[in-house]
């Protein structure tokens, strides 16, 4: 081995092997081409979306948190517009996603299951679509493979679909990536069946037993020398996937958005990173930093109640808080570096999340059917092109607004099926404070069937109403809530 290449550098290589019977694949050539694309309108604006997955609102000292979670993004939101009631589609990574791509509610595009894939007719109303091809180059990464199978239905609108392996430590399936570009969700939901089985609602399907064990092998030693790598640095651990899995460290992440927003000509940039989602790996210097024994007001256990003791809920959260402010300093070194490279003039930069993070109620995370507010009240900062001034907006907005906004300000007409309206302040007139919202869990339903089971939320003005479907419990069916004093 070449004494010059260290183990990360080879276990990338590594990684890469099953790539080369595809590197003349025709997408391959096509993204390729593209690159080389030379605006017809050089000065139109940069567009940067910075999604970080599963951070909640509540939980960031930006929007009133008593722990310092989130000084760069305090520091970013002095010359930006924040949006203190937006809310995300869903509670998970696939209906959140794919609302905020598609400027639809998940009762319209149907990406509501572990892993769904919107209605075709979404697959030509999204953000990479909208804009004109002639004009943006259209980019795109992120951690998740949630968030990757439905940026797959969209690569057709992609000038770059940067690949989760390629910025990553260890990346265990590989081969839908780089062999199966047309079929790549059913390939990848194969190869996992095939190598670690499917977990469903109420069993487990097994996976092949030689290929389960072989895999099993392998991935153990490859984690292990990952985790010894980097121990120092990441003493709880490299920051990872449960789903995949994946190692990756978001350093590698805002390294390469940084080349990216260098580009020559406009581009439109989704990135989605998957700090601070658990686990909650935090980088050193993070670690114990809010170990100071607050604990937020106690509150009853809920029906759907996981039965998390207290004690238990509050060292997940501390654990999670301390990872947030590793996502925002990666975020403050991003933003300091278009700073100092005077990108600001000309770039639109947006920063939010899919969904947040419940630890109250004996309710872990976030795969729950309750729509509290940890787990719907998302982060929305949006920075003008040249913007020196704080804006605030108190109004209810969501996820699905991005969509008509983002048409609005590069001139396009806006889509007729869009669930949203332009956010506040951005178009002529703004949408009405007492407007409806929504967000919902429905992942108990068939994908094109009827919406039996499952909840939804209506935020409206101050007040929330929940309502939960196919519940046999008359007092469980409804929750009314004044979001100013409950």
């Amino acid at each position: 081995m070449d004494p010059s290449l260290n183990r990360r550098d080879f276990l990338k290589l590594m990684a890469m092997l099953p790539l080369l019977p595809s590197i003349n694949h025709p997408l391959w050539q096509l993204n390729a081409a593209r690159d080389e694309m030379v605006s017809k309108d050089p000065s139109a604006p940069n567009i940067l979306i910075l999604v970080f997955d599963a951070l909640s609102a509540t939980n960031m000292s930006l929007y009133g948190y008593p722990r310092a979670t989130t000084p760069n993004l305090d520091r970013f939101s002095q010359k930006a517009t924040v949006f203190h009631r937006h809310y995300a589609g869903g509670t998970f990574t696939t209906p959140g996603t794919a609302s905020l791509l598609t400027g639809a509610y998940p009762w319209s595009h149907r990406a509501f299951h572990l892993y769904g894939t919107v209605d075709k007719k979404f697959e030509q109303q999204n953000v990479f679509q909208g804009l004109p091809a002639d004009t943006y180059y259209r980019t795109t990464y992120t951690h998740n493979d949630l968030a990757a199978a439905l940026l797959y239905q969209f690569r057709d609108d992609l000038d770059l679909f940067k690949k989760i392996y390629e910025l990553s430590l260890y990346y265990e399936i590989p081969l839908a990536d780089t062999l199966f570009e047309q079929d790549h969700n059913a390939a990848f939901l194969g190869e996992r069946v095939i190598v670690r089985g499917q977990r469903g609602q109420s069993h487990q399907m097994p996976s092949s037993l030689l290929a389960g064990m072989l895999h099993k092998i392998w991935r153990t030693a490859s984690k292990g020398s990952i985790q010894h790598q980097y121990r120092d640095l990441f003493p709880r651990g490299v920051p990872s996937t449960n789903a995949a899995p994946l190692f990756f460290l978001l350093e590698d992440a805002i390294d390469w958005v940084q080349a990216e927003t260098n580009r020559k000509t406009p581009y439109l940039g989704y990135f989605h990173f998957f700090p601070p989602h658990e686990p909650y790996n935090t980088r050193h210097e993070f670690v114990n930093i809010f170990k100071d024994g607050w604990s937020p007001v106690s509150k009853p256990a809920h029906r759907f109640s996981d039965g998390i003791d207290q004690n238990t809920l509050d060292k997940q959260r501390r654990h999670y808080d301390e990872f947030i402010a590793y996502a925002d300093a990666e975020f403050g070194r991003l933003y300091s570096y278009m700073e100092q490279e005077n990108l600001l003039e000309n770039t639109y930069i947006i920063v939010t999340s899919d969904h947040g993070e419940m630890f109250e109620r004996g309710i872990l995370e976030h795969i729950t059917p309750t729509l509290y507010e940890p787990l719907v009240h998302i982060p929305l900062l949006i920075s003008r092109p040249g913007q020196h001034q704080r804006i605030d907006v108190q109004d209810p907005t969501s996820c699905v607004d991005l969509l008509p906004t983002l048409y609005h300000i590069t001139g396009q007409p806006e889509p007729a099926a869009s669930d949203g309206q332009i956010l506040p302040t951005f178009g002529e007139r703004d949408p009405s404070p007492e407007r409806s919202i929504f967000t919902m869990d429905a992942k108990s339903n068939p994908k094109m069937g009827p919406l039996v089971e499952g909840s939804v939320a209506l935020i409206k003005g101050r007040y929330k109403l929940i309502h939960y479907l196919g519940s046999n419990d008359a007092a469980l069916g409804y929750e009314f809530y004044d979001l100013e004093h409950d």
